[in-house]
């Protein structure tokens, strides 16, 4: 799976990332309360310009305003369901209760998972391991697992307080697969070694994020699915972004080296 990533995953590097390996797509994080208000930027990006299999992440704690939003939602060709994000480590963000800072509040999040089943859509979790070491110790993220009937959930093996220079903590896993849930490991996977590791953990799935920022192929490339060159991925990146107005070409381009 290719993970949300802000201002890079437009529709057209999930279209490459899919068309060269990737399973499942994700759209960068959006707040679901921005949605309802019809926010022109943030309706853009959760746009979908063709049948790519592509989860719709989406962000925030007010119930009544998920519950509009669900409502009025129309689903586009592509559209596979939708990733709730209890994992963004923003400060900013953890200081108005939302990303990590919900996952120790189990109770609302099946409330919020319950909603959008009961309008029959898919939905998952993303979630990290709790907002510091402690929530970690105390195995928040379990609790949130155990308690809530999503159809997947993304960990992140990592707590919000962890920089990426410090190794994602693996030995989450096991647990998090005992507790007889599907899980999707996410965390400094960019091997067939390190995919190995995740089945023998019982993992269900990978999502990668750093590693296809500079080098899409990398799902393919795990798949020894025949792949082209960097050089003419670019060139085609390029060629898509002339028929759809909304994209990161700027940012995308300087990876894509």
């Amino acid at each position: 799976m290719l993970a949300p990533m802000e201002k890079m995953a437009d529709s057209n590097f999930r279209f490459l990332c899919h068309k060269y390996g990737a399973d499942l797509v994700f759209t960068e994080l959006i707040r679901f309360e921005t949605l309802v208000k019809k926010n022109k930027s943030a309706l853009k990006r959760i746009k979908l310009h063709d049948d790519t299999p592509t989860m719709i992440q989406i962000m925030g704690k007010d119930e009544q305003k998920l519950e509009e939003f669900i409502t009025n939602f129309v689903p586009e060709k592509g559209f596979k369901g939708f990733n709730l994000n209890f994992g963004c480590p923003s400060q900013t963000y953890v200081q108005q209760g939302i990303g990590s800072a919900m996952i120790k509040r189990p109770t609302k999040i099946k409330r919020m998972v319950d909603m959008i089943k009961n309008h029959s859509y898919n939905v998952n979790i993303k979630l990290r391991l709790g907002v510091n070491k402690t929530e970690k110790r105390e195995k928040v993220y379990l609790k949130l697992i155990e308690r809530v009937n999503a159809d997947f959930f993304v960990v992140h093996a990592r707590h919000r307080s962890e920089s990426y220079e410090i190794k994602a903590d693996w030995r989450v896993f096991s647990e998090c697969v005992n507790t007889g849930k599907k899980i999707v490991a996410n965390g400094d996977i960019k091997t067939k070694e390190d995919v190995e590791k995740m089945k023998e953990f019982g993992c269900v799935g990978v999502m990668i994020g750093r590693a296809a920022m500079r080098n899409p192929l990398i799902f393919g490339q795990l798949k020894d699915i025949e792949v082209p060159t960097l050089a003419d991925l670019r060139q085609e990146y390029i060629e898509l972004c002339k028929n759809r107005e909304f994209n990161y070409s700027e940012n995308v381009l300087k990876l894509l080296r």
